[in-house]
C-alpha cells in the first residue's frame, strides 16, 4: 500500500531575472500514524551557497485540518537548523483553494557565511491562490510577507540589507 514512499520537493524563487534561492529534498518516508509521516532524506541547497544536509521531518495533518511540517537539518558543515511550516486549504470552489500560511526557521549556531544568527532567524506568513486542473497539477500566485528576526535581522541591518518584505510569487505545484 502507500505505508512507504519517495518524496521529492524542488523549491526556488527567481529575481530580476537571477536564482535568488534553490533547494531541492529527497525523502524516503514511511506512515507512523493514519495522518502522519516520518521522513528521512537529504536537502541540497543550490544558491545562495551550495549546501548539503542530512533532513529529518514529520509531516501530517493536524487538528482542525492543519497541514503541519517539522523539519531538522544538519549541514554538511555540522550546522543545526530547524523548520516548522503550518498551512489550511479553504476551499472556495472545488478546484479555487486558498492556502495561508506561516514557516519559521531557528539555527542553533551562527552562520556567517549566509548571514544567519542562532535563535529564531527568520517568520514568512503567506497566502496562496491555486487554481487545481487536477490534484497532481496546479498554478498558483502566493502574496507572502517575510521577516528576519534576532540576531539574522541585526546581522541584515549592519550590512544594509531589508529586514522586512513582501513580494509576490508565481508557481506551479505539480505532484505524481
Amino acid at each position: 500500500g502507500d505505508r512507504e514512499r519517495v518524496w521529492l520537493r524542488s523549491e526556488g524563487e527567481i529575481e530580476d531575472g537571477d536564482v535568488h534561492d534553490a533547494e531541492a529534498q529527497i525523502y524516503y518516508g514511511w506512515n507512523v500514524d493514519p495522518f502522519w509521516d516520518a521522513l528521512i532524506g537529504v536537502r541540497q541547497d543550490f544558491e545562495p551557497d551550495s549546501k548539503t544536509y542530512l533532513a529529518a521531518s514529520l509531516v501530517g495533518l493536524a487538528p482542525y485540518f492543519f497541514e503541519t511540517e517539522a523539519s531538522v537539518f544538519l549541514s554538511d558543515e555540522g550546522e543545526v537548523s530547524a523548520r516548522f511550516k503550518q498551512s489550511l486549504d479553504i476551499l472556495v470552489t472545488q478546484r479555487l483553494i486558498l492556502e495561508p500560511y506561516a514557516e519559521v526557521n531557528a539555527y542553533a549556531q551562527d552562520v556567517p557565511d549566509r548571514g544567519i544568527g542562532a535563535g529564531i532567524s527568520d517568520v514568512e506568513v503567506g497566502l496562496q491562490v491555486r487554481y487545481e486542473f487536477d490534484r497532481q497539477f496546479a498554478p498558483y500566485v502566493d502574496l507572502v510577507w517575510d521577516r528576519k528576526l534576532g540576531e539574522t535581522a541585526s546581522i541584515a541591518r549592519a550590512a544594509g540589507e531589508d529586514v522586512e518584505s513582501t513580494t509576490v510569487r508565481v508557481g506551479l505545484r505539480v505532484w505524481f
